[in-house]
């Protein structure tokens, strides 16, 4: 029900379109009344209605000051101004502040109706685009981690991906310029439901610092935060804030999942090879905090005469550690790709003999179409045109050998809304047409 409230100084004014609104669209509006500007705008702000009819000529605060007062408090509320006098001025001002409509009295129960069934669609299609806003935003909130850990996994060992650096960094507004990499690695082996918990305390933890990074996932004990730095900001400023960075991280570290971690800080490098090279550097340090400190700077590392500089370092163990963690990701997420691709299977084979495409079904089982087209042929070595054409024609045979259905319906119920579309699909793939087929059958 949509709330409309009526300004007008005459009751009998108030009541009469009142009267007119209910028995042309009964139950639809809840009705609000008020016989003054100051009241309209009390009302308005209690009860904030979805349409206002507003009579421009009240005692005191009138028509026109009372809109501009409540469209700025009410953005998204509709404004139907209406008067006795044909002034041109009055209308053109009621339009610049915003209203929707400028009716003249006596006004026609039509244009009554017409102008408020107006608003309502107005209203119910900015619902239904909001609605499909925060439904997109949602599964963008989804989706942004796994790209994320897509093109962390990216910079953290250098291997063949669906897409570049590049490409995912321009799609997460994530220029590969200049910045560090911060390795919080945990003592021990998390288990699935720890992990997750570190990564969303982590995660979240980041983004509110720093929103210019990435966060990977938990490779075996540690993740990794790749944070860019900004161009307006001086060296030693970065290093310094990357220093309380890394110290906060090692008491969320303690204080939200109670496992002792150690923390790296990689120098500050450019490029996707220097982000690389800023991880295995954090990755190095980590394994050097001493006992009561809360990070370990690879920079600090190298100056003259610390007793841990390490000189020139070999990125080999570290690298091999990493490969093999990524290697008990891949093969998880091969078994995730095909449990996708069984939900997406099934789904097909449910609804292949309706009008269904590849986007449908990639939406069901939340993919880009581009991607599920190309793991689909990966993994049953045909396209998903080529695999629903080969259910329909299997479908095709089954019925013609039944012999129970004339080609015209076999042609339907196998999901062809063309017959002759479907006699030619068919002898492409059996090398006979339907008639061909059935004269052999029996």
């Amino acid at each position: 029900m949509y709330r409309l409230l009526i300004a007008d100084d005459e009751p009998l004014e108030r009541e009469g379109l009142e009267l007119t609104v209910e028995r042309s669209m009964p139950g639809i509006f809840r009705f609000i009344h008020a016989g003054n500007g100051r009241k309209a705008i009390e009302c308005a702000e209690e009860h904030r209605p979805h349409i206002v009819i507003l009579d421009i000529n009240m005692p005191g605060i009138g028509g026109l000051e009372a809109l501009r007062e409540l469209k700025e408090r009410l953005p998204d509320t509709r404004f139907v101004l209406v008067t006795a006098y044909d002034y041109f001025a009055y209308a053109q001002e009621a339009l610049s502040l915003g209203a929707k409509e400028y009716i003249l009295k006596p006004a026609k129960r039509e244009q009554i109706i017409g102008t408020l069934k107006r608003l309502i669609s107005e209203i119910e299609r900015e619902k239904q685009l909001r609605a499909e806003e925060l439904e997109l935003r949602h599964k963008m909130s989804q989706l942004l981690p796994l790209v994320e850990n897509e093109l962390a996994l990216i910079l953290m060992v250098d291997q063949t991906a669906d897409s570049t650096a590049s490409q995912l960094s321009e799609w997460l507004d994530f220029p590969l310029d200049q910045g560090s990499a911060i390795v919080v690695a945990f003592e021990g082996h998390p288990s699935l439901q720890e992990k997750k918990k570190i990564y969303d305390h982590f995660r979240s933890f980041v983004k509110i610092h720093s929103s210019a990074s990435i966060v990977s996932s938990l490779i075996d004990h540690h993740l990794v935060i790749f944070v860019r730095k900004p161009l307006s900001m001086g060296e030693n400023d970065w290093r310094e804030r990357n220093k309380e960075i890394a110290r906060q991280l090692f008491e969320l570290a303690s204080q939200q999942t109670g496992i002792q971690a150690a923390v790296g800080i990689g120098s500050l490098r450019r490029g996707e090879e220097g982000f690389r090279e800023s991880y295995f550097e954090a990755v190095f340090a980590s394994t050097l905090q001493e006992h009561g400190e809360a990070y370990s700077h690879f920079e600090e590392l190298k100056r003259i005469g610390s007793p841990h500089d390490p000189g020139p370092i070999s990125t080999a163990p570290q690298q091999s550690y990493v490969i093999s963690a990524l290697h008990r990701i891949r093969e998880q997420r091969e078994e995730q790709t095909l449990t996708v691709l069984g939900r997406a299977k099934k789904y097909i084979g449910e609804r292949y003999t309706d009008d269904l495409s590849l986007e449908e079904v990639a939406d069901y089982v939340h993919l880009n179409p581009h991607y599920f087209s190309k793991i689909f042929k990966q993994e049953y070595g045909e396209t998903f045109i080529d695999f629903v054409t080969r259910l329909r024609i299997d479908k095709a045979i089954s019925l013609i050998g039944e012999g129970r259905l004339s080609l015209k319906e076999v042609s339907f119920e196998a999901g062809y809304k063309d017959p002759n579309y479907f006699s030619r699909v068919f002898k492409k793939i059996t090398g006979v047409s339907p008639t061909e087929f059935r004269g052999k059958q029996q």
